[in-house]
């Protein structure tokens, strides 16, 4: 390993990135420096810029995907070489607005109607309920469910924060009947070892097989739970700033662009919905 790789690795861990993300930000610069055959240290601006260029305009990446790129090659030269770019005329390439495809209350009960397995339904059905990232879900212990204060902690979201949601009544009975099910003793919802967690790739394709198997052609992955969690509470009346604090958003912009999404949104001040409350769990 080299000693600039090291120094970047131990920068990431020093600010609190998340694994997923020094994965990510590893690949983008290691990426960089294959393009060139030289380290990224030893390049400049107008070089940096070319290879952004590149891969938008020959590799054809999404602008979302070349993002990811920019951030990490800002955060090599900020972070680490202390040489930051924000004078440079490298910018991030601007991502096209556009509403996801929705998913209904009918999509959702129609997509748990199809999860057979009792965990697999547990599992997306809290994902919908709580409005939890995937990370979120299967870092998620027994210790983070507390029935006696009707809350569900969960610990170093993203952001390396912690929050507090509201654990509903029908969350409850869905978690009671699993533990019943499964006995799990620390991690909840665990792999195919009690000690280590079910990976976030296993959500996803879980997700993608029971909405294939429901017949939803909507595009998106499991993240759409947390779409669909966010703009059914607004419908139901929850206030925008509640629902920033249950969505663990740092900045209020992000949240309202679910109000932009829903035309009608009204808030009566109430607290929301229990989105699972009623549904038929399987046997």
């Amino acid at each position: 390993m080299s000693p600039l790789r090291q120094k970047m690795i131990d920068t990431m861990v020093l600010m609190g990135r998340s694994p997923r993300t020094q994965e990510t930000y590893l690949y983008a610069v290691t990426q960089l420096a294959a393009y060139y055959h030289r380290s990224p240290d030893q390049l400049e601006v107008p070089e940096i810029e070319r290879y952004f260029l590149y891969l938008l305009r020959e590799r054809q990446l999404a602008p979302a995907s070349v993002r990811l790129y920019v951030c990490a090659v800002r955060f090599l030269f900020s972070q680490v070489l202390k040489r930051p770019l924000e004078h440079s005329p490298i910018r991030y390439p601007k991502l096209p607005q556009r509403i996801p495809e929705l998913l209904s209350h009918q999509d959702v009960q129609q997509l748990l109607a199809c999860c057979k397995n009792h965990k697999h339904y547990t599992m997306l059905a809290i994902c919908y309920g709580a409005g939890l990232r995937s990370s979120e879900l299967i870092a998620l212990h027994v210790r983070d469910i507390d029935s006696e204060r009707a809350v569900l902690h969960v610990r170093q979201g993203k952001g390396a924060s912690d929050r507090e949601l509201i654990l509903t009544q029908g969350m409850l009975r869905l978690l009671r009947r699993y533990w019943q099910a499964y006995r799990p003793r620390d991690i909840l919802f665990f792999g195919s070892q009690m000690q280590t967690p079910i990976t976030i790739g296993s959500v996803q394709k879980l997700y993608t097989r029971t909405k294939r198997a429901a017949g939803i052609d909507k595009h998106g992955g499991v993240h759409a739970l947390r779409h669909a969690y966010a703009t059914h509470q607004l419908e139901a009346g929850m206030p925008v700033y509640q629902l920033q604090r249950l969505l663990g958003h740092q900045n209020i912009r992000t949240t309202l662009r679910y109000v932009h999404w829903l035309p009608h949104y009204q808030s009566d001040g109430g607290r929301g919905a229990d989105l699972v409350s009623g549904l038929e769990i399987p046997s």
